[in-house]
């Protein structure tokens, strides 16, 4: 017999190290574009998804951006279908708040989370590579967004809001290989034209930024990013597992929301003070802080001197007696 392709074991193998740990008998729903990688993911969850006793769906998301996307999209399910998965595809309408990036990702995730709870699904899965989680760290080492956006994508994450489990089983597997793998098993992916579109922030990254590193300060720099996001990643979830134990001391609920002891939160160094506001914002009133945001509401703990609420994003903080305490609807940051 034939050897198995290189690219397509290593995406079959990165798929059931992923998904070994679900239960038998679960439902798992691949986010199928119909390019290379989410074509390339799809193929394998086809092949080990019934070894390990799963059913396998595919979502296609036709954001009706462009001309001929309802075409592409009931080419992603024929694949899908060709393949063995029961595929489902979608239509959205896609806003324009956050730039047309950021809205057709809420849109798409939008769509694949009430597919996946529709259906019952025990995760949904993403393609998301290695080039995709090194660009990810670039973009947010370039907005000064923290070790919490350096840390890139998770590759197992349940999403607390939805209750959806999201995962990413190629992101130690490289874009080519997802390219090969196609090629290898005779797929014909789909290339998306906004893949080439200089306005948007990825693909400046992915065409002139990442190359020119490369370039100048040598080979491996898409992996050395991918290295340092899961390394931050581990630190960032040591910091979580520090907080759920800390906040349990020094948070209480108040009649207008949610209050942290004054004092014990300045006697927490910087790191850990300023991760314990974000954390509550974030889990309260399902908001996230800028780094300036959160420093001012650091001093009311740490540099109190009668100044007066905060209006934060969904929220406002202010001092009250020995508590800093977080109240919802006043925001206006």
């Amino acid at each position: 017999m034939p050897s198995l392709n290189p690219a397509i074991a290593e995406i079959r193998r990165a798929v059931r190290d992923s998904l070994s740990g679900l239960p038998e008998g679960a439902v798992v729903v691949v986010a199928l574009s119909g390019g290379a990688d989410s074509l390339a993911l799809a193929a394998a969850t086809a092949f080990e998804a019934p070894k390990l006793g799963l059913r396998a769906a595919s979502v296609t998301v036709d954001h009706g951006l462009q001309a001929g996307s309802d075409e592409v999209a009931l080419a992603a399910a024929r694949a899908a279908a060709g393949l063995g998965l029961d595929p489902l595809v979608v239509r959205v309408d896609v806003g324009g708040e956050g730039g047309p990036e950021a809205a057709a990702r809420d849109a798409r995730y939008g769509a694949l989370r009430d597919a996946a709870r529709d259906i019952g699904a025990a995760a949904a899965l993403l393609g998301h590579t290695l080039d995709d989680q090194a660009e990810t760290v670039l973009l947010g080492l370039a907005r000064g967004a923290g070790a919490t956006s350096l840390a890139g994508m998770a590759a197992d994450r349940v999403e607390e809001a939805s209750g959806v489990r999201w995962l990413r089983p190629l992101l130690s597997v490289r874009r080519e290989t997802t390219a090969a793998a196609c090629a290898a098993a005779g797929l014909d992916p789909w290339h998306d034209p906004h893949n080439d579109d200089g306005r948007f922030s990825r693909v400046r990254v992915r065409d002139r930024v990442l190359p020119v590193l490369e370039r100048e300060l040598g080979p491996g720099i898409a992996a050395a990013l991918a290295r340092t996001a899961e390394q931050l990643r581990e630190d960032a979830e040591a910091f979580d597992e520090i907080i759920a134990e800390t906040i349990e001391d020094i948070v209480e609920h108040a009649e207008a929301g949610i209050a942290i002891s004054a004092a014990a939160l300045a006697a927490n160094p910087p790191a850990l003070r300023h991760r314990i506001i974000r954390h509550v914002v974030r889990s309260e009133f399902h908001q996230s802080l800028t780094r300036v945001q959160t420093l001012e509401v650091s001093r009311l703990a740490t540099d109190y001197s009668g100044q007066g609420p905060i209006g934060l994003p969904g929220c406002r903080a202010r001092r009250v007696g020995g508590l800093v305490e977080f109240s919802a609807g006043a925001g206006d940051a």
